[in-house]
């Protein structure tokens, strides 16, 4: 349907002033992020100056203040690809089951790339960085798997709250089996405990390299289903009768969500909320399409972590705080201030 000639006047001027908006609001967040990343690389644990923070940019090195700039520089990329990831990941995840409380860390998919990840290091000597990724990603793509198949059984299929619950009992699970997996393995457990925490501290360029191909990929396939999650927020009867395949957007659209959110966590571990408070902000703002709600969720999600990161090296100098913590603390009561929201019923 053309809106431009079918729809009338008013409504055209309407959604015209709405682009508008959202557009405005689009620049304003990513001048945000702007702003938040030069926050995350001239404040830390370690305070520096003016000509430390010029130095370290142009990648001078010669003293402890400019080496904690350079420094700072990988952590910021790092923490801004991997907050817009998990935002989206999780704003495919809840647009594919219709579930306002699925996330990656709800929906058991962390706890399935983290076993995957332990379990490769443990019993099968991973140690190569890629093999990390591909693990995660496999991991993740079972546990997604499973708790689809099981939240699908009984009358009614795969509910919000079937869902739910099935995320949550096999998080918990998977969670123990990590524990189970690590707990005799005294020389990878002090490893893998700070890993599960999540954390960008030890990003590097090189990490940085080789998690953007993954990254692009399942942003890629998550923005070509944009249109097909907006037809399935409709019900997948009215979705099936104006031509969209169901089954095979689903399909795609998590195959998306899982590449983003494995990806992620082989390199910085768990991290919690962002896939789950960011898409709900998101949504306050420009409502419940997803053409415009991923942008929106990327940009936020990078904005929280980033955000949450130099927070957590400044609050408690010259220790830090893992960003994973830190995530935790912040959208626990977020999200609950969003649940009462009556819009969240809009999904």
């Amino acid at each position: 349907m053309n809106i431009a000639t079918d729809a009338p006047p008013g409504t055209v001027a309407t959604l015209r002033q709405s682009r508008r908006v959202r557009g405005v609001a689009l620049v304003a967040l990513i001048g945000l992020l702007a702003v938040i990343c030069a926050a995350s690389i001239a404040f830390g644990s370690r305070e520096v100056g003016a000509a430390d923070i010029w130095a370290g940019l142009t990648g001078s090195t010669d003293g402890m203040d400019q080496a904690a700039v350079a420094k700072r520089i990988p952590r910021t990329f790092l923490a801004a690809v991997a907050g817009a990831a998990l935002a989206v990941s999780g704003l495919v995840m809840q647009g594919i089951t219709r579930n306002p409380l699925a996330d990656p860390g709800i929906l058991g998919v962390n706890a399935g790339a983290s076993l995957a990840v332990v379990t490769g290091i443990a019993w099968f000597g991973l140690a190569s960085p890629e093999g990390y990724i591909w693990t995660a990603i496999a991991g993740a793509a079972v546990a997604a798997t499973f708790v689809w198949l099981v939240g699908s059984l009984g009358r009614g299929g795969a509910t919000p709250l079937k869902l739910t619950l099935a995320g949550a009992a096999t998080a918990a699970a998977l969670v123990s089996f990590v524990t189970a997996v690590v707990l005799p393995r005294p020389d990878i457990s002090e490893n893998v405990v700070s890993w599960q925490i999540g954390g960008v501290g030890g990003a590097t360029d090189e990490g940085l390299l080789r998690l953007l191909p993954f990254l692009a990929v399942g942003t890629l396939i998550c923005a070509g289903t944009a249109r097909g999650l907006n037809m399935l927020g409709l019900g997948d009867d009215l979705a099936s009768g104006l031509g969209e395949h169901v089954t095979r957007t689903r399909l795609i659209a998590a195959a998306g969500g899982v590449v983003l959110c494995g990806a992620t966590t082989a390199v910085t571990g768990p991290i919690a909320f962002i896939g789950l408070v960011v898409p709900h902000f998101c949504r306050l703002i420009v409502g419940v399409d997803h053409r415009w709600l991923m942008p929106f969720s990327a940009l936020g999600g990078a904005c929280l972590l980033v955000a949450a990161d130099v927070v957590g090296r400044v609050v408690a100098p010259p220790s830090e705080v893992d960003v994973g913590i830190i995530t935790a603390l912040l959208g626990a009561p977020v999200f609950i201030a969003v649940v009462r929201q009556r819009r969240m019923r809009e999904l």
